[in-house]
């Protein structure tokens, strides 16, 4: 099977070469193009998921030693969570070269999070069928670049990290409260606002209500713990 012209393109932006296109072309391939003689990426999706996690570990634990489990969690979570994931993914204009359906185009597939981060792990996948582990880690490292050395301790989920702050000083969890949704269907924009029982207060805009939560607690946290 031949690659089309934007497929060569894309494989010069991730810096790898297929042997067999056809892995590619499936990695790419979104359900709703599947058909008799079309597989769809969601197999791929699945193995790509765990060659991702098994690299970030092992990336995780040459960076640090000495780092305890529950110092290294939050950091693996930050490295592999669906946010991270399509972020990358756009990052090498994954989007353009997606296969969908009339109805994911019509519905801005191309800029979903969860799309996109779903593909991104099945090009891995694909690499790893292609090539073995050692090029699927060399991908990951490579794509993921500087967010693995940076990736910290406090990069732990920030609603978690909200809510420990709060309970460390006998507040209730903190509330979330969606101020406004705006845009068409296919890409909303939500505002949220992070919400704690000393009248504190937070607000950020997503694509996602998930994402504006996250936004939203980063900021409140920030606040709270600047110096008076």
């Amino acid at each position: 099977m031949k690659l089309s012209g934007d497929l060569k393109e894309f494989e010069t932006r991730i810096g790898y070469h297929f042997a067999a296109p056809d892995l590619l072309n499936r990695s790419v391939t979104h359900a709703s193009m599947s058909s008799a003689n079309r597989d769809d990426n969601q197999r791929l999706e699945f193995l790509g998921d765990r060659v991702l996690g098994l690299v970030m570990a092992e990336a995780l634990l040459a960076l640090d030693p000495s780092a305890t489990e529950g110092q290294l969690a939050p950091r693996f979570n930050a490295l592999v969570r669906k946010e991270t994931c399509a972020d990358v993914a756009r990052e090498i204009d994954l989007g353009k070269v997606l296969k969908l359906g009339r109805s994911e185009m019509i519905s801005g597939g191309r800029r979903k999070q969860a799309l996109l981060g779903d593909a991104i792990e099945a090009v891995i996948a694909a690499v790893y069928l292609d090539g073995g582990f050692d090029a699927a880690k060399s991908l990951v490292l490579r794509l993921w670049g500087k967010r693995v050395t940076r990736v910290k301790e406090d990069a732990r989920d920030a609603k978690t990290a909200l809510q420990e702050w709060a309970q460390a000083r006998g507040y209730p969890p903190p509330k979330y409260v969606q101020i406004n949704r705006s845009g068409p269907d296919h890409a909303p924009v939500f505002t949220i606002a992070a919400q704690l029982e000393n009248g504190a207060e937070a607000q950020a805009t997503a694509p996602s209500k998930r994402a504006a939560e996250q936004a939203a607690a980063t900021k409140l946290l920030a606040r709270m713990e600047q110096p008076e």
